[in-house]
């Protein structure tokens, strides 16, 4: 049995890669429409081999499709999805937009699937953050054995996550850094080539980022509520790949070896440390893969229970596409038969 499917943001770096990422895990499909917003209209986008018209998002009709995989921004999420989801399709969003709300199940395949049964709310299932996607990976086993109480969590989150214009951005700068030409920050509030800016969002009262209170909020509601998070997002001069330097403190104590071994047989984990030849992973040499990556696995001497490790993974993939056609898999494997 095929699916019909929407892929909403098509032009943008998620929805191509989410488009891809369909073809490569030959997801089954009886349909595919690639939907943007309307000054898109009248171009195309690649889908292997052939190029598929980008249909305009006002005018789209989702009652002729099952499944929609959005990833088109939080304002355009908030008009369109409700709309949808009475047509009919189940929404798996990309955006912030629903994360928090109580009736949409917050997913991450690997860590909770079984979440997903509560789609019927309100026909709308939500991608997490994509920091917070690959950190909780990585702490669900870990989890599972010592319990976790609490994570302190800096992150070098790469310009991709900002979209296309801010990888504009840094490629412009960077350019006209070497020519001599003057730079002006636009997508960004600084200079982001040669540069790192400890802002990703807006300030809060409380004067951390809303990407910091996301990693914090969406930890809970996907992993455990009790767990308490201390997040310092930075924006850094990379393309694709999110990277990120986590110390965990456990009820109990979880050698680094004992980690080390719980990872190397987890789920979307691969653990490339200092016995490898790699010696460690950057996020250069992870594009394009699906697992989550870790290195640098070592104790915490400095609290009774404590690990520390250094956590990468391209986040236009398993931070975004793949984590969205994942979630699609087991909805149409489980529920929507």
């Amino acid at each position: 049995m095929g699916y019909r499917v929407a892929v909403v943001g098509a032009s943008g770096n998620v929805g191509r890669e989410i488009l891809a990422t369909l073809l490569e895990r030959a997801f089954p499909l009886d349909a595919i429409h690639a939907v943007a917003s309307a000054r898109s209209k009248g171009q195309t986008v690649a889908f292997g081999e052939r190029d598929i018209p980008l249909e305009d998002l006002n005018d789209f009709d989702f009652s002729k499709v099952d499944i929609v995989l959005s990833s088109a921004g939080a304002a355009v999420s908030a008009e369109f999805a409700p709309r949808a989801a009475k047509a009919g399709a189940v929404v798996i969003d990309n955006t912030s937009f629903f994360r928090m709300d109580p009736d949409v199940p917050l997913v991450v395949p690997e860590v909770n699937p079984q979440a997903i049964a509560d789609y019927k709310k309100k026909n709308i299932i939500a991608n997490p953050n994509c920091s917070t996607i690959q950190m909780v990976v990585a702490l669900k086993p870990l989890h599972e054995i010592a319990i976790i109480k609490r994570v302190v969590v800096a992150t070098y989150q790469s310009v991709s996550g900002a979209g296309k214009d801010a990888m504009d951005e840094l490629f412009n700068q960077t350019r006209n850094i070497f020519m001599n030409a003057g730079v002006t920050p636009q997508k960004f509030s600084k200079q982001i080539a040669f540069n790192v800016i400890p802002q990703i969002d807006v300030f809060m009262d409380d004067r951390a980022t809303k990407e910091e209170w996301k990693m914090a909020a969406e930890t809970k509601k996907i992993l455990d509520p009790k767990i308490k998070v201390a997040a310092t997002c930075v924006r850094v001069p990379v393309f694709i790949g999110h990277s990120l330097a986590v110390n965990v403190e456990f009820q109990k104590a979880l050698p680094a070896e004992d980690a080390r071994r719980i990872l190397q047989k987890a789920k979307g984990v691969s653990v490339i440390d200092l016995e490898s030849d790699m010696e460690f992973v950057t996020p250069i040499e992870i594009q394009g893969e699906d697992d989550v990556f870790i290195s640098r696995l070592r104790d915490d001497p400095t609290v009774e229970y404590g690990l520390s490790f250094w956590c990468v993974a391209d986040n236009l993939r398993k931070g975004a596409a793949l984590n969205a056609v994942q979630i699609a898999e087991i909805l149409i494997r489980d529920h929507l038969k």
